[in-house]
């Protein structure tokens, strides 16, 4: 079941956190997150699972940014959220991928008891301007059924800022097994 925007008000400050809530981007399902004014881009053209992949760091700023097509951005979500007992989703919004932008290419799908920002995958098929603190994307919420473990990863729980993939980190526990 997803909750509904009245549902998520009344659960605000309780099982949902959104730091900061504006009432403006509550929705009839989901609430509006906005784009933070940085971006990270990996330096390198092939990237490694195996090894910490360099990014440099990119501001957005008031006057826009044109992204590159075929090129893979890291961004992040101006708004912290947490969240208990919920399944929280995040979706791209339809009249950002109405121009060619996709907000997370495969990782909207969030865990029980997940605190901080959300790291967004932006990629784009044709050149766009973006800009700072714009309506980008929508956080859901379903609920669980049945026992659960809360997410407990110290890969990205409790961030506090744009998360690069931190997957080589499994490779080095599979080393020390």
């Amino acid at each position: 079941m997803i909750l509904s925007g009245r549902e998520i008000k009344r659960r605000l400050n309780k099982e949902i956190i959104i730091e900061p809530f504006n009432e403006s981007q509550l929705n009839p399902n989901s609430y509006n997150l906005r784009l933070h004014n940085e971006l990270l881009a990996y330096e390198d053209d092939v990237l490694d699972m195996k090894k910490e992949n360099k990014a440099k760091k990119i501001i957005i700023p008031p006057e826009g940014l044109l992204l590159e097509s075929g090129r893979l951005y890291l961004g992040r979500t101006l708004e912290y959220t947490k969240t208990e007992g919920l399944v929280p989703m995040l979706e791209g919004r339809s009249s950002v991928g109405r121009l060619g932008l996709f907000v997370h290419i495969t990782a909207g799908f969030g865990d029980v008891g997940f605190a901080g920002y959300w790291t967004l995958e932006m990629f784009c098929i044709q050149p766009i301007r973006i800009y700072p603190y714009v309506e980008i994307c929508q956080i859901y919420y379903h609920s669980i059924e049945g026992d659960f473990d809360t997410y407990k990863s110290g890969k990205y729980q409790n961030n506090t800022g744009i998360q690069p993939s931190l997957l080589f980190k499994d490779f080095e526990k599979e080393v020390n097994k």
